[in-house]
């Protein structure tokens, strides 16, 4: 697994990457070893704020945890991913490793920056490759992201673009293109 850390407002001295590298290697038996992983280390209103993104196998698992210490920040957020993937095991069965639930995990337990109303400038650009997928594997995404909605091209429209997203009566909802 590659590890990038990044610190926000903060300096840390390098034991704690060298234990949230520790940690985060808990999850490399799901992934083959290409994966990778982003731990973000922050502190906001006395709380110390650890978010982890791990990409493997075409999947993307985010979790982010504050607590009073960074430690147990890193700790929450490795059970946090450790929990969706063990929620969805058996939707990611085919695309984790070969033996990556042949071991018992252990049963335990949105960053928008604030932007003035008249600022309607855009402040960050991403480019992604949508990948074809099923509806369900865009819901099931998007909740492992942790996200209210996720755009994926629909292997049920012919790969058309498609935003399937999280409705306020906690339902989902598709907004689909039309030819």
């Amino acid at each position: 697994m590659k590890f990038q850390f990044s610190e926000k407002k903060v300096r840390l001295p390098g034991n704690v990457h060298a234990y949230a590298e520790k940690k985060v290697m808990k999850l490399a038996r799901y992934f083959e070893e290409d994966a990778e992983a982003l731990i973000v280390f922050s502190v906001e209103k006395n709380r110390n704020k650890a978010e982890l993104t791990v990409h493997g196998a075409g999947t993307w698992f985010r979790a982010s945890e504050s607590t009073s210490d960074m430690f147990a920040s890193i700790d929450a957020a490795v059970t946090t991913i450790e929990g969706q993937i063990r929620k969805n095991k058996t939707r990611l069965a085919r695309r984790l490793k070969q033996d990556a639930f042949s071991r018992t995990v252990q049963e335990e337990t949105s960053f928008v920056p604030e932007l003035d109303e008249d600022d309607l400038s855009i402040a960050r650009m991403k480019k992604f490759y949508f990948k074809p997928m099923t509806r369900e594997e865009a819901v099931m995404q998007m909740n492992l992201l942790n996200h209210n909605f996720f755009a994926f091209r629909d292997e049920d429209n012919g790969g058309s673009f498609a935003v399937v997203y999280r409705r306020n009566d906690g339902g989902y909802g598709l907004i689909d293109d039309t030819e």
